[in-house]
């Protein structure tokens, strides 16, 4: 075999490599069931200080400073493929609206964010996947996007060119994870599309006792924290700072999830 012709099956074999490589990093282009449990997608959020919460805005007050060690994130919300893959492999039971078109749930919208899940069922994928539900600290300081004082991950205001959001009292549905610009940290719908469960206990006090370090919320609690606004929500309940909470049993049209995943310390 000549210089030549090995040079060329090379180069071949350098290409068919490079395709691959892109194609398994294209979020949400994956069929139900092929990836089982998908890591390209993990953003490194660099620790740091950060003023959590607004004051004067009940709940998501007093606004206080708060220091967060570097953690991993997921660029996008946890999609029907991928959570169909978790529930193939494990037999976990499906979605509650699973199959319902009219709340795009289903194999037939791979790329949607996935809903009808409970607290415990977002926390049962997020173990498999070998990771955990982001902290409500830590999902505030990414959703920032590193913008301080700001009302959404893109600035003061939101626009329907910005998010998926309820508009006017207009409604879309869920988009294609994606769909939209993503913060300053390379995230994407940290506010619209889907509200999203994390792993905080709820308390509408809590603010005022929170840890300076890494909080992780109350010991216990009747609800679970979400956070993010989603399609269903008008643009106050889309802000950063806004928090609310569910019974850890519920499963909602308009409620998923992102996971995480801490940094191992030596």
């Amino acid at each position: 075999m000549s210089t030549k012709d090995v040079k060329t099956i090379l180069e071949s074999f350098i290409g068919a490599l490079f395709i691959t490589l892109v194609l398994s990093c294209s979020p949400g282009d994956r069929e139900p069931g092929i990836v089982s449990k998908p890591d390209f997608d993990l953003v490194l959020i660099p620790g740091g200080e950060f003023l959590m919460g607004k004051d004067g805005e009940s709940e998501h007050s007093p606004a206080h400073s708060v220091y967060i060690d570097s953690f991993y994130i997921d660029a996008y919300e946890v999609t029907n493929s991928q959570y169909l893959a978790f529930c193939e492999e494990t037999g976990h039971r499906l979605p509650e609206f699973w199959g319902m078109d009219a709340f795009h749930c289903g194999p037939g919208f791979a790329k949607h964010p996935v809903v009808g899940v409970s607290w415990s069922d977002a926390e049962a994928y997020a173990e498999w996947a070998g990771k955990r539900l982001p902290t409500e600290a830590e999902w505030e300081y990414a959703a920032r996007g590193g913008l301080v004082g700001k009302n959404y991950p893109v600035g003061d205001d939101l626009d329907s060119t910005l998010a998926n959001f309820t508009m006017k009292g207009k409604t879309k549905g869920s988009a294609p994870v994606g769909s939209y610009p993503p913060n300053g940290y390379g995230l994407y719908d940290m506010v619209g599309n889907v509200v999203e469960w994390v792993s905080d206990y709820y308390a509408g006090d809590y603010y005022s006792a929170s840890p300076y370090e890494n909080p992780t919320g109350p010991e216990k609690g009747k609800f679970r924290v979400i956070r993010g606004g989603g399609w269903h929500s008008g643009p106050y309940c889309n802000s950063v700072f806004f928090r609310n909470a569910l019974p850890g049993g519920w499963v909602d049209i308009n409620v998923g999830f992102r996971c995480a995943k801490g940094i191992q310390k030596k």
